[in-house]
Parts: structure tokens; sequence; C-alpha cells
């Protein structure tokens, strides 16, 4: 076996840490409509524990979906595979027959008889790349995809509350945008430019796109603040129905806009140049 692509990460995992990314990921077209609901957990880190809680939400949309994590050290693998041992024997909160299994790899996501997933899951992995680099990374990891098939690339913080991703079609293009906040407690939405996608991060600056929806959003939020007599996600909801009245693309519907996600269309934030 040759030996994976990609650029080792930093490996910090915690429990529930991806639990807004899980969600969006049950809920997408690409998992739900897919002829084999497989999903790559590409790059989980130094615990197999995102794997596992992936496969728990999964499992509650479809029966049969599978989730196989895949890694480049293999120190972390073997550590992935004690957890699972842990798992299959009923000493973890997980059920034992939990469809979920481990494997080296990269970008390249090897899988036996051409099997092709129809999600990947590459968070927190292209942080320590260049953002010159995304493009590539994009395009070979999402060609290891089944046709209609989905990558969802982003960054979080170590405890879930902040994260932002990109969804990348097959064809390696992004596709929309969108950022995951927890409400409560929530002083400012920008508080996500920490935590952009690798592909925007360096863009939070004046005349980019993202930047103007960043600070769009924050202006709205400040006028809503009226409506935090009634709860953060009343006045989270004034906030982005706003945004969507002033012409911003918004998509999506008050059930997702409640979660405290913001999705746009790519072209609403791609990079000027």
């Amino acid at each position: 076996m040759s030996a994976p692509v990609g650029q080792p990460t930093r490996g910090t995992t915690g429990t529930n840490r991806l639990r807004r990314n899980d969600r969006w990921i049950a809920a997408s077209e690409a998992f739900r409509r897919a002829a084999d609901p497989l999903v790559i957990d590409l790059g989980y880190g130094a615990s197999g524990v995102t794997a596992f809680e992936l496969a728990q939400r999964l499992r509650q949309q479809r029966a049969d979906a599978e989730v196989i994590g895949l890694e480049l050290d293999p120190a972390r693998v073997a550590t992935a595979h004690e957890q699972l041992t842990d798992v299959r024997a009923g000493r973890t909160p997980f059920a034992a027959d939990l469809p979920v299994s481990f494997a080296r790899g990269g970008f390249e996501v090897p899988l036996p008889d051409g099997r092709r997933p129809a999600v990947i899951r590459a968070m927190n992995v292209l942080r320590q790349y260049d953002e010159a680099d995304v493009a590539d990374a994009w395009r070979q990891v999402s060609s290891r995809l089944a046709p209609g098939g989905m990558l969802f690339e982003g960054t979080c913080d170590e405890i879930g509350r902040v994260a932002g991703w990109v969804d990348v079609a097959s064809d390696g293009l992004p596709v929309r945008f969108t950022i995951s906040l927890r409400l409560a407690e929530l002083e400012h939405p920008s508080v996500v430019a920490e935590r952009l996608p690798k592909a925007l991060i360096h863009r939070n600056v004046p005349g980019e796109r993202v930047h103007g929806l960043l600070a769009a959003l924050d202006r709205e939020w400040e006028r809503a603040a009226p409506l935090s007599a009634f709860g953060p996600v009343q006045r989270w909801l004034a906030a982005v129905t706003a945004l969507r009245e002033q012409g911003i693309p918004v998509q999506g519907t008050k059930a997702r806009w409640r979660l405290g996600e913001l999705t746009v269309p790519w072209s609403a934030v791609a990079p000027a140049s």
C-alpha cells in the first residue's frame, strides 16, 4: 500500500465536538438519498469518538448507514480499533453493533471493491494547509465520491459551539457555505471568523464577500437585541430574516435557522480574487 496522502493534523478530538456537523450530514440529500449511505470521517483525530457519534446520529435517520474513519497515523488507527473493541464488548454508551470501522488513509480515500462514499466529512483537516492548496484538496477528495455525493469541509472550536463548513460537490466545486453557532450566550455571530474554513479564514477583510456577510449579520443581531427577552432563538430568527429581506440569498427554513445555522450559496462568500 502506498503512503496515504495528506499532512498530519493536531488530532484534538472531543466528545460532541462535531455534533453540529453531524446534524447537517444527517439532514443532507447526499446522505438521505444515497443508494449506499456510506460516510467517511476523514482525519478523525486522536480518538475515534467523532466517528462513533456520527454513526449513532446517522443510524437514527437510516438504519443502513455506515461510517468509516480514516487517519494518516497508524497509531491513531490502532487507538480507534481499541476503542471499537470496547464498543463491541458493550463497555461504552454506544450500541455494540454500531456500523463503524477504521482504516489508514488520507485524501486518496482508499476503499475496497471500488466502493464510493455518499459523504466525506473533513472537519479541522485543512487548517494547517495554505489557502492555495484548498482547491486541489477539494478536487482530490471529492473525486472519490459517489455520483450525487458531497464533501463537507470546515472547522469548529474545541467544544463544538462555533463551526463553519463548505459543501463541495463531486466535481470539486463548492456549492454552499454554512455557519452554525450555539445561540445561548452568543455575543456576536462574527465569532465564527476564527473558525472559518481555510478557503475563507484569510478573507475576512473589507472588500471580501465573507467579511460583508459577517458584518451584516452582526449588525442585524444587534438590531434584534430587544427580542432577547424572548430568547436567543427569536433574536437569531429576526436577524436572519432581516438579511434575507435585504437580498442576501439565505437558504434553508426556520427549522434550520433555529439550530443556529445560516447557509448561503458559495457565490455569496467566494473570495474576490
